[in-house]
This record gives structure tokens, sequence and C-alpha cells, in this order.
């Protein structure tokens, strides 16, 4: 019996995070849209036989996905719109969602499941979306032709990732009912993660040699904060910032330490940088390497990242992906529903 091709297409492929989920479920990803430069060079770099569109995604003319694509059917759409307005760090003191342009992208999401039909669909997004006015009016739509759209937030802690990091996910099928996938597995941790990689000095990984640099001050104050967790609220207070004795201001988790049996706190665009959140190592007096930070998000050791771009542009590479991990459980709960209603 020949088995079944599913393809899939990735709209805001960003480094290819879900993709890397997609096709270890099985799926073959025949076109991804990206805008950004570095981020379609990583995709590429990864996902050679993947058609890249490197434009804004309202100027896509879904013919040419449809070349593509030719006679054969599209099973998955799937897609993570940015929707910088409704994370949390953009709404931090603030009770409202951030005004920006990229809120609306949902509605070219809706755009291509209009045109090209896939048997099902896939968004993931930050939890904050939910209560969106433009999203809820893309639930209804999507349900009134046909895809009964389940929305659900859930933790990619409980999916096989080392982080901490609520998502919600949006699932959907012309085939019949389909639910956001749940699943039973072990915990990973910090240290299985990364525990094993090599020291930066030994390594011939040019990702894990990527490395913020630090002031001799600002050294002397990680070199002083407990191993295995501790944070900047362990210092002495001759250690302390002055940006951080005020109240209520910044985060709390700015220069502390990733705990080697625990999860990680959320691997954020700004993840090379310990001033931006829990991102020193249990151990070493340094902030994560872009590898360690790579794998927290549990992207294969040795995928590829552009050696052309600052720090600042790949960790937001990196830290904006979907963990691939997440993707899989997703991407699979999804394969086995269309198996199972086309055989």
């Amino acid at each position: 019996m020949k088995t079944l091709q599913l393809n899939s297409i990735d709209l805001f492929a960003g480094a290819g995070g879900l993709t890397v989920g997609m096709h270890k479920a099985g799926f073959k990803t025949k076109a991804a849209v990206e805008i950004e430069p570095a981020a379609v060079k990583a995709y590429q770099m990864n996902h050679p036989d993947s058609k890249v569109f490197q434009n804004n995604i309202k100027n896509i003319d879904i013919s040419e996905i449809k070349k593509i694509l030719g006679d054969q059917q599209l099973h998955l759409l799937a897609g993570c719109p940015p929707c910088q307005g409704f994370s949390s760090i953009r709404r931090l003191n603030k009770r409202q969602s951030v005004r920006d342009d990229r809120n609306s992208l949902v509605l070219e999401y809706l755009r291509f499941v209009k045109e090209l039909k896939p048997l099902t669909i896939m968004m993931e997004n930050v939890p904050g979306l939910i209560n969106y006015y433009l999203f809820k009016n893309v639930v209804k739509e999507l349900k009134e032709i046909g895809y009964n759209p389940k929305v659900e937030i859930v933790n990619v802690k409980d999916y096989g990732v080392p982080q901490r990091r609520k998502r919600l996910v949006m699932v959907g099928s012309l085939l019949g009912n389909v639910e956001v996938s749940k699943v039973n597995v072990p915990k990973v941790t910090v240290r299985e993660a990364i525990g094993s990689l090599k020291s930066i000095e030994e390594t011939s990984d040019p990702t894990h040699k990527i490395v913020a640099n630090h002031t001799p001050r600002i050294l002397e104050m990680i070199n002083k904060i407990p191993k295995n967790g501790g944070s900047r609220k362990d210092l002495p207070d001759k250690y302390i910032l002055k940006c951080h004795k005020k109240e209520n201001v910044g985060f709390n988790d700015v220069y502390g330490r990733l705990k080697w049996d625990d999860y990680s706190s959320t691997i954020t665009g700004g993840c090379l940088n310990p001033s931006k959140g829990r991102f020193l190592h249990p151990e070493e007096d340094r902030c994560i390497t872009a590898r360690e930070a790579a794998l927290i998000q549990t992207f294969p050791v040795d995928y590829k990242f552009p050696e052309d771009v600052n720090k600042t542009a790949l960790a937001l590479l990196i830290g904006n992906a979907l963990p691939p991990e997440f993707s899989y459980y997703q991407s699979l709960n999804i394969r086995n529903h269309i198996i199972e209603h086309l055989s």
C-alpha cells in the first residue's frame, strides 16, 4: 500500500521551528512565507526542499502557492502570525494590548485558508490573542466554512520542551472533529537539554561560541549570583544595579540563573542578554550561548543559523521560534487525524 504524502505550508515561518516539527511528524512542507531576511536564510539553510516566499504576506499572490501544489492536496496549513501587541512582555504594566500593525496578520492567515482550502489548519500564538476581536472574528469565519476550530492555551513544558512557555493553539479540520493535542511525556530539564555540550572553548560549533560579552563590573556581579537558580535578589546590596533598586520596575528574573533539574524560563528574543531575563548558565559565569538557547527551544543540535547576523538578530530568530518538539506533537496529532479519516 502506497504511503500517503502529507503536504503542509508554513506561514510566518521564521527560522523554521514549526517546519521541523511538521517534518518530524511526517509532513512535507511545500512552501513557506517569511519576510525577515535573516529568518529566510536560516530557513533555507535547513529546509532546502521547501520553496520560501520572502515577502510581506499581504503582498503574496496565492496563485503562486497554488502553482507549487499543482493538483496535490494541501493537508495542513500552519502558521504563527506575529501578534507582538498581545505578548506579555509588550503588555507589562499595561491593561490594554499594544497597538501594532502586526496584530491584523491573523486576517492574512484566514485569507490563505479560504483560498487554499486545506484539509486541516493549525495556528499558534501568544495567549493574549484569545480576547482580540479580530481573532474572534477569524474563529467565527473558520467555523462558518466548516473547520470547527478548537482553541486552547497550553504550556509547551507539557510537550517535551524544557521551558515554561504558554501558547494559544488553534486547530481545525474539514474531515471531522480534531482537538488540540494532549500528550503524556516525561519532563525534560535544562540539564538534559544542554548539560552534555562541550565547553565554549572546546566546541567546534560556531553557534555555541556566540555568547554575550560583559564589562568587568557586570562579570563581577554575575560571579556573585548563586549557582543553579540564583538571581540578582541574592546579591549583596553593593552589586545591585541602580535601575533594579526602584520598586515595581523591570523583571524579577533579569540576571537570574537557570536551574539544572527544572524547566527554563521562557526563551525570548532577548535570550542572549541576561539583562533581558533568566538567561545565565546554571554554573558558568556567563549567559547561555546561542546553541544552548536553541536546544532549550528544542531545535536539533545540528540546526544551522546564519553566522553573519549580530547577536540581537540571532536571539530574535531563536526566541521567536515555535519550539519544534511542541510543533511535532501538535502536527502528529493532526497527522493521525488525517490518516484516520482518509484511510
